[in-house]
């Protein structure tokens, strides 16, 4: 597999709340993909992301991987036990101090491993999946305008404009406990994998994206088109995304 992480302040924005990172780890038994993209808020929105993220890779690197060994039948314990971890350390920070009362951040990862890729998230920040049937999310956002389109009280598009779009309902460090969703999906040779923040969903046309993956160019050229089309649109908001082409 091949990636590139990008991570842009957008046009209005004083600082960059959002924070993403990506490994390859090279085993005895395959190589494994380990990537996180977090949009931090409210109070130093920029530190509970970067924790988030550096703490999540670290914990998941430590725990799935053992002694040569990968414990792929154990993940979803894994990945619960990783998000309850990150949860603690930045809600223990939030009440440190009152300058960091109340931060809290969006989490995505994504994990690839033989073939198969595992998502979980909690709030808005997205993963999507562009493979032969189609460009398709992956995970559901926490959020209000997410319920009022469950409920068919409005319509995906009035979502995008809805005045509490930006209002999530699930964050990483808000409170003492966090709920996470986990996805599992088989993926296969070019395939393309996004993590993203709602810099680029909120202000960018899912079939915009989808026609930026599909042109015949790397990932660090589609990383900076997808940056450059969220700019042009809006920019009113800090724009991250992890693009992975599975080989």
């Amino acid at each position: 597999m091949i990636y590139n992480c990008a991570s842009h302040i957008g046009k209005v924005r004083k600082n960059n709340e959002d924070y993403c990172k990506g490994e390859i780890i090279d085993t005895d038994f395959g190589s494994v993909g380990i990537f996180a993209l977090a949009d931090g808020g409210h109070n130093k929105g920029e530190v509970a992301s970067k924790l988030a993220v550096e703490n999540i890779i670290e914990f998941l690197k430590e725990n799935l991987l053992q002694s040569s060994n990968i414990k792929i039948d154990y993940i979803d314990d894994i990945i619960k036990q990783a998000y309850h971890n990150v949860n603690n350390i930045i809600y223990e920070k939030s009440m440190s101090s009152l300058e960091f009362e109340g931060m809290g951040t969006t989490l995505v990862i994504a994990i690839i491993y033989k073939n198969n890729l595992y998502v979980a998230n909690v709030g808005d920040s997205r993963c999507y999946l562009l493979n032969e049937n189609g460009f398709n999310k992956i995970t559901i956002d926490h959020s209000v305008v997410e319920e009022l389109v469950k409920a068919n009280i409005i319509t995906e598009e009035e979502a995008k404009t809805h005045p509490r779009r930006n209002h999530i309902t699930r964050a990483i460090g808000t409170d003492e406990m966090v709920i996470v969703d986990i996805f599992k999906k088989q993926i296969d040779a070019g395939n393309k994998i996004l993590l993203t923040s709602d810099g680029l969903t909120g202000f960018v046309d899912d079939n915009t994206i989808k026609d930026t993956l599909l042109k015949d160019e790397d990932v660090n050229d589609l990383t900076k088109e997808l940056i450059n089309t969220a700019n042009d649109v809006s920019g009113r908001d800090n724009i991250s995304v992890i693009l992975i082409e599975e080989k």
